[in-house]
């Protein structure tokens, strides 16, 4: 009797940390927007595809600069 109950008290628990997983999965995995801080301390609420392309932006741009600097020295 106490496996039987060993065995289903360790099922429940194992039953409640995977919803608990699933759901923390679920919120991280797709976020709709996200809160980039700006200079005048607000944030703005745009979307991680908008962020990608101005990181790319401002990567290039920044490899761009360094570029014509050191062609001119």
């Amino acid at each position: 009797m106490r496996i039987v109950f060993g065995a289903l008290s360790l099922l429940v628990v194992l039953a409640i940390v995977g919803w608990q997983a699933r759901t923390q999965v679920k919120t991280v995995t797709s976020p709709a927007e996200v809160a980039v801080p700006m200079p005048d301390g607000t944030t703005q609420r745009i979307s991680p595809k908008e962020v990608q392309e101005q990181y790319k932006k401002a990567l290039e741009d920044a490899m761009n600069a360094a570029h014509s600097r050191t062609a001119e020295e």
